[in-house]
């Protein structure tokens, strides 16, 4: 049994508490609070310094469920130290809650487990800094909307005024002021006493104290207060706080609540519930379709960006002119075309190629990952989308600067996203095979397990609207007349709303909006199909099999079928480490594969000069046909239209007429159309007919009439041409310029090397230097893994035990003050190090490093020399050396 578990032996501090725990107690509050061993702590009593200050609380309170937050609320306006009756009287009320009285120790065991509690269930204490961030205050009111105690408020109360509300409210006069507020307490925590001071009050009386019960408490009167507000005033049912201020006392309120807390509850997490159900070989085939055409569009926007894409602004990111340019090219809107940039971008597919004049092209790497298996480029895109933190729905909207954020800019991560996103999708999981989630209720259920940030500064569920998915339990008379009370006004009265603050959340905090992303990111990329998982969405995330329907009756027929809201629902999929997670998505690279249509060999030509792909083309026939002809549209079927210009494309590339008719007439079903043949022969034989070089350039032909029409062309006056010969003509202009200056005058020229030989103008792509994906942004310290907790944990009890062993001087020097380095002279240290070799003992000594850096360790000398001391160390386990002019001095342990 921990010490926490034991009244004899309770804790009288945290690091004491922390002392008693065992080594899986210790391991559990270090992943779930890792930055407490960044960097690992030398001892317990730093464990726990650190586990108190503000930046590890907050973070803590953070990751709390609403029911664990509302338990810590509970304690941090419950007495110091609390017992556990109390609390559940907190949390359940005064007519109790079997579900609240259920769910209660498994909270106050996770508020244990992360260090927020500590001591035995008869003396239950919040962390000092959790109480002051949790606690009611004015500035930072309690979402519980409770305000400060008797004992507080009436601080600042003259000890004559505290006399007279004491005999107000027929209570005897006291000798002093503590003990005239402690009798005020104990008659507002009195039930009978309570009830029978509150029968006496006037109905307007009543109506202010309904208006203030679930806070905020304070309000604002005059300095003659109404005759309602008068009689609350002299019974200390409202104490003045300030001039023109009166707040209703904490324990007025809980007497008024029935003893409650919160005015609702959330012991449960509220249900994912499925809108519709479909059959799952629908979802899979959906789902597939959906990743088909996700790798088909980044596939298409790097081909697009081949020649070197568009360039990046001098903040970073592309502007706003080339993204609506990218989502014209995709035929997609502009938050869509933003999504697969940063896709193809987090992947690792797509960077910039750091040059002077800096633009965006595909990474090496996009080669490589052209040449796997449909499935594996799907399973890379979509790890790449899980793990990443940047967020394209952010893009277009403004930074804390008023800047505009912009697609593959700054500003765009965020930490939160792949948690968010695998939580959502292992929310899916938990749902019957093929059943789509209702997104109301899959938001109410990411704001149960984080409560926004309202819910834990006030204006929550504590004091605001109730959720749909609380328990409640009866409410009292005070609260049944609330609602026409609140509207109630008069001279004199408090002026605050009845409720607080709005309802928690709101669809506009990040997280759910997060949410609304990932469930319309993973449609768009295949993880799910018809808003419900797919089995290799499913494997992706390492879920377990799809629960089935108890019922048959209820087995979906077709699309659209309701399932029933009462389904049990999975345990959700553990966190994947990296090795698990590769593991996982070549499994749903395996599942996915059988579902993407096989590539063909060959496509349809017509004679309106196109040729129809039926489905998707195997890679080389692909490559080859988009060079030899421009996408006319795409779909199912993509069309494909030969043009004079396309023509030339391919000839460009190094082919010839005969190697395009031989490779029309191999991948073509139907026969090649006499007008494509006549299309390719013609821009063949006009092809390199004009030769074009560098003089800075010239223009060569054999037949002199040519060149005498493009002399006299007016067209040709802009490139400053001239005769050299009968059958060369100089310019002014570069080769390229000169070459397209040519073709825009419908002549079909040819580039020439300067030996003379025909360039050939291969679509190679241009490509950035190698580039690794951009590393997702923490949200805070990793967890850490099974190896590195047992280290740290094996060093912390080492340092504690130098700390904390009972140790006594040697040679009459005094070993100092506990958490002080021994001190003592050079000839007593020598003296002591080596008789510890000879007797074997175990030592304590001070150390300070080279940089300076002050520590306290427990070593075993084995031998000195040398002027260095060979010990083991148990505070590092391991043997080590150290220099004698570092050792401050040496103690011995006491038995």
């Amino acid at each position: 049994m921990s010490t926490e578990e034991n009244p004899a032996a309770a804790p009288r501090s945290l690091a004491e508490a922390l002392r008693g725990r065992d080594d899986v107690s210790l391991a559990a509050l270090l992943r779930s609070r890792p930055d407490l061993i960044t960097p690992v702590p030398t001892d317990l009593t730093q464990l726990a310094t650190r586990a108190g200050t503000r930046a590890s609380v907050v973070r803590a309170l953070e990751r709390l469920d609403r029911f664990t937050l509302q338990t810590a609320q509970a304690l941090a306006i419950a007495s110091e130290p609390a017992t556990y009756d109390e609390l559940l009287g907190l949390m359940a009320g005064d007519d109790g809650d079997p579900a609240v009285s259920a769910a209660l120790p498994h909270a106050l065991g996770t508020l244990r487990e992360q260090a927020l509690v500590w001591g035995g269930d008869d003396r239950l204490r919040l962390v000092r800094t959790a109480r002051e961030l949790l606690a009611p205050s004015p500035q930072h009111p309690s979402p519980t909307g409770l305000g400060p105690t008797v004992r507080e408020a009436g601080a600042g109360i003259s000890p004559g005024r505290i006399q007279e509300i004491l005999t107000t409210a027929g209570l005897p006069s006291t000798h002093d002021s503590v003990s005239a507020l402690d009798a005020l307490t104990g008659l507002f925590d009195d039930p009978e006493r309570m009830s029978a001071l509150l029968d006496q009050a006037p109905s307007g009386s009543v109506e202010v104290l309904e208006r203030l019960v679930w806070g905020p408490p304070y309000g604002q009167v005059t300095a003659d207060p109404a005759p309602r507000l008068r009689w609350l005033l002299d019974r200390g049912l409202l104490l003045p706080t300030a001039p023109g201020t009166v707040v209703l006392p904490r324990e007025v309120a809980l007497r008024l609540r029935a003893g409650r807390a919160h005015r609702t509850t959330e012991p449960v997490p509220p249900p994912v519930e499925a809108a519709a159900a479909h059959r799952p070989q629908m979802v899979d085939a959906t789902a597939a379709g959906q990743a088909y055409t996700a790798l088909a569009t980044v596939e298409e926007l790097l081909k697009d960006w081949h020649e070197g894409g568009p360039g990046v602004l001098r903040a970073g990111g592309l502007s706003v002119r080339d993204l609506k340019r990218t989502a014209v090219a995709l035929d997609v809107p502009e938050p869509v075309a933003a999504f697969w940039v940063e896709l193809a971008y987090a992947a690792g597919l797509l960077a910039s190629d750091g040059e002077a004049d800096e633009r965006y092209a595909a990474t090496p790497a996009y080669d490589e990952w052209l040449e796997r298996p449909a499935g594996e480029r799907w399973a890379r895109l979509a790890t790449a989308w899980l793990a990443a933190t940047r967020t394209p729905g952010l893009v277009g909207e403004r930074d804390a600067k008023d800047r505009t954020l912009s697609a593959l800019g700054p500003g765009l991560d965020r930490s939160s996203a792949p948690e968010v996103r695998h939580r959502v999708l292992a929310l899916l999981a938990g749902l019957p095979e093929g059943a789509a989630p209702d997104t109301g209720s899959l938001l109410a259920r990411l704001r149960w397990e984080r409560p926004p940030r309202a819910d834990r500064t006030g204006g929550g569920p504590g004091g605001g609207a109730p959720s749909p998915y609380a328990r409640r339990t009866p409410a009292p008379p005070a609260e049944q007349a609330r609602g026409a009370a609140a509207r109630a006004g008069g001279s004199g009265a408090p002026g605050y709303p009845a409720d607080g603050a709005s309802a928690a959340g709101g669809d506009d905090d990040l997280r759910s909006r997060l949410a609304r992303w990932t469930l319309a990111e993973a449609e768009m990329l295949g993880v799910t199909g018809r808003g419900a998982l797919s089995s290799h969405g499913r494997a992706l995330i390492g879920a377990p099999p799809a629960p089935r329907h108890a019922d048959p009756q209820t087995e979906p027929t077709g699309p659209g079928d309701k399932l029933p809201v009462h389904h049990r629902q999975a345990p959700a999929p553990p966190a994947l480490s990296p090795a698990e997670q590769a593991t996982a998505a070549a499994a749903a690279a395996r599942l996915l594969d059988p579902l993407l249509p096989e590539p063909l060999d060959h496509v349809l030509l017509q004679a309106d000069l196109t040729a129809v792909a039926p489905g998707p083309l195997e890679r080389p026939l692909a490559d080859m046909l988009g060079v030899l002809a421009d996408v006319e549209s795409k779909g199912g079927a993509t069309v494909y239209r030969f043009t004079p210009a396309s023509v030339r494309r391919a000839l460009d590339a190094g082919r010839s007429a005969a190697d395009l008719h031989a490779f029309l007439a191999a991948h073509s079903r139907t026969p090649v159309p006499q007008p494509l043949a006549y299309l390719v022969d013609d821009v063949a034989r006009r092809h390199g007919h004009l030769r074009v070089g560098a003089a800075s350039s010239y223009v060569r032909c054999d037949d002199d009439a040519v060149l005498n029409e493009i002399l006299a062309d007016k067209r040709a006056a802009g490139l400053g041409l001239r005769r050299l010969a009968p059958t060369v003509l100089a310019a002014r202009t570069d080769p390229a310029a000169l070459l397209e200056g040519l073709r825009a005058m419908g002549f079909a020229p040819a580039a020439e090397s300067a030996e003379g030989d025909v360039l050939i103008a291969r679509a190679d792509a241009y490509r950035t230097p190698p580039r690794t994906p951009p590393e997702p942004v923490p949200d805070g310290p990793p967890v850490p893994d099974d190896t590195l907790l047992a280290a740290a944990i094996r060093a912390v009890r080492a340092g504690d035990l130098a700390s904390t062993a009972p140790r006594k001087p040697v040679g009459g020097a005094a070993g100092g003050a506990p958490g002080e380095l021994p001190r003592t002279s050079a000839a007593d240290t020598l003296a002591g190090l080596q008789a510890a070799v000879l007797t074997n003992d175990t030592l304590w000594i001070g150390y300070v490093n080279a940089e300076g850096g002050a520590s306290q360790r427990v070593i075993a000398p084995i031998r000195v020399e040398g002027g260095f001391v060979t010990a083991y160390d148990h505070t590092a386990d391991e043997v080590r050396t150290y220099p004698l002019h570092r050792i401050t001095g040496v103690a011995e342990l006491a038995e």
